[in-house]
């Protein structure tokens, strides 16, 4: 199978979802109006409420909701074959995910800015705030940890990525004061920013850096015996152990400040600089695959599964959790994009738009894995790297990473910066995740706070410490952080599950306004049933192999999900009578 072709499948895919599908839906059912003043304006603050360019929000909409998922998932799924992992990207990113993105920007915009949490009690009943906000919060604590164990493992294997990322963070607090405080404008001090942070990829490979085991973690007896009594094997195994808890709570230490900080002095323009970042890196994939071509000699439909590997019915659709429809995109379109968003026509563009983007990224995902990393190690180095469910797991940004390696070598880029220039854009996009992700989960602190009258959660700076803490010790809860990917099956079922609730949501509110409902029941079914069937495999598995802490956050989340479609079932009753009553008694 010719690269080329999936690749011009894909994208025509999205254009004429896009051009045509997304048109339909903003002029005939969520009905955008320019003349709608948005929260942005209406409560405009200068810290959360900023009215935004819309290239800006774009840039920062599509950076959070585009982080290390669309790449990790896709690298995952493709161990049942490209085929399948193929055409649930395309076709569930037009029809459900960009769908739900758009709806939940719109329903956050039409409340004042609202998380869908707080929404869904006006539109569900009070039970339902509480509930839908105890699902994001788990949702975002999956979310928070599994990317800083996703990055911390990424520092640790790429090491001339960490002065770029980094020195990313001193560019983009310039940037936004160059662009809010000078009035320089957008473009010159963008452009400006990509060629510093190419200019640091390139010191990257003579500056690497690796973090000191400043816990200085002793090979224990557990750990000799897990080694087979081999000391040095443990003492390895240790020091890995104590780098990457010194990233993570690093990471931890950065998100506190990222979050609190007033948008507009890093969240929005780091995020602008790295969608400059992604489009290049876009670029620099489909420039390779048009030039070289490389064959997708993986399987289109994996016959030769390991034993370990679950079936991909419901599976695949967990694993790829972003990419073709995330509930995470939900939390950013009412949690930030909707306080930003200048203009209610604009949500077509940076919500529908934003979906597709992340699509884009999950398409070169599966062409960088089952391409480029084919091509790169060959067909039986391929399924060497696939050979258990684990592996493929623990090495998905590696396929992708040198997948793109061997895509930007084909066009005349050196290996060694190719590489690092992938583990900056994975690592980039991870981390405006998590800095989206905290600030998010400092917001459904506060809520739920308020809810009980907890006034000291109400202070930013509490509500953010609680929420980086938490979020700290699931991370390193699991083998300080050596089976945080053991996280990803839990994370994937609850984020699609919460997407899915968004959309009943939505449903729900267009059902009160009398509009048609079908573009969002089809996908919320589908939802519903792929993630219910998920959760019990996850549950069955997680009591049968003794994992306490991921029984308890999986069953909190399936009896949150199960009652809160019993409240939506009455909320939908109650609508549907008041409707019969109106077409009865026109009065």
């Amino acid at each position: 199978m010719s690269s080329i072709t999936l690749l011009v499948v894909g994208i025509l895919a999205f254009v004429t979802g896009y051009r045509l599908y997304s048109r339909f839906i903003a002029q005939r059912i969520y009905r955008l109006d320019p003349d709608f003043k948005t929260p942005a304006h209406q409560f405009e603050d200068g810290v959360d409420y900023v009215p935004t360019n819309r290239h800006v929000l774009f840039g920062h909409h599509f950076t959070s909701v585009a982080g290390a998922a669309p790449i990790v998932g896709p690298a995952i799924a493709v161990i049942w074959g490209w085929l399948p992992a193929f055409l649930w990207v395309v076709v569930g990113t037009v029809v459900a995910g960009a769908v739900h993105d758009l709806g939940t920007l719109w329903l956050s915009v039409r409340h004042k800015g609202q998380s869908i949490g707080a929404i869904a009690e006006s539109i569900v009943g009070s039970r339902a705030r509480i509930l839908f906000l105890l699902i994001i919060f788990f949702l975002l604590l999956l979310v928070n940890a599994v990317f800083a164990v996703v990055i911390a493992n990424l520092f640790m294997a790429n090491p001339g990525a960490v002065l770029p990322v980094w020195g990313t963070l001193v560019i983009a607090v310039a940037v936004g004061f160059l662009i809010y405080r000078a009035g320089a404008g957008i473009l010159a001090p963008s452009l400006g920013a990509l060629l510093a942070i190419y200019v640091l990829i390139w010191l990257g490979q003579y500056l690497p850096f690796e973090l000191p085991d400043f816990f200085g973690f002793a090979a224990s007896v557990g750990q000799l015996n897990a080694a087979g009594g081999d000391a040095s094997v443990a003492a390895e195994a240790a020091t890995t152990d104590g780098v990457r808890t010194g990233w993570v709570i690093i990471l931890f230490v950065y998100g506190f400040f990222a979050s609190v900080l007033p948008v507009w002095i890093l969240l929005q323009p780091r995020d602008y600089i790295n969608s400059h970042q992604l489009f290049v890196a876009l670029g620099i994939i489909f420039l390779g695959i048009l030039i070289t071509n490389p064959q997708v000699i993986a399987p289109a439909i994996n016959r030769n599964l390991p034993a370990d590997a679950p079936s991909w019915f419901p599976l695949l659709f967990i694993t790829i959790a972003c990419g073709a429809i995330s509930g995470f995109h939900g939390l950013v379109a009412s949690g930030t994009s909707a306080k930003q968003l200048s203009n209610e026509t604009e949500a077509r563009y940076v919500g529908y738009g934003g979906a597709l983007g992340e699509g884009a990224v999950a398409l070169t995902s599966i062409l960088a894995t089952t391409a480029g990393f084919a091509v790169y190690a060959g067909i039986d180095g391929w399924h060497e790297h696939y050979a258990t469910w684990a592996s493929a797991s623990s090495g998905a940004t590696t396929a992708f990473v040198m997948g793109i390696g061997e895509l930007a070598r084909g066009i005349g880029i050196p290996s060694q910066v190719a590489v690092i220039f992938a583990a900056v854009v994975v690592i980039s996009f991870a981390a405006t995740t998590m800095d989206t992700g905290i600030r998010l989960q400092r917001y459904i602190i506060t809520e739920l706070a308020s809810v009980y009258g907890i006034k000291a959660m109400s202070n930013r700076w509490v509500a953010t410490l609680v929420a980086v803490t938490s979020c700290a010790a699931l991370a390193l809860g699991l083998d300080r952080g050596a089976g945080g990917m053991r996280l990803w099956p839990l994370f994937g079922t609850t984020n699609q599950l919460t997407a899915a609730l968004s959309l009943l949501v939505i449903t729900l509110f267009l059902v009160r306004l009398g509009r048609s409902v079908w573009i969002t029941v089809i996908p919320m079914t589908f939802l519903f049933f792929m993630t219910t069937w998920a959760m019990v495999l996850n549950l069955l598995r997680y009591w049968s192999e003794s994992q306490a802490l991921l029984l308890a956050v999986g069953g909190a989340v399936f009896v949150l999900e199960l009652w809160l479609i019993f409240e939506a079932a009455v909320a939908l009753r109650v609508l549907l009578r008041r409707a019969q009553t109106a077409v009865a008694d026109p009065r």
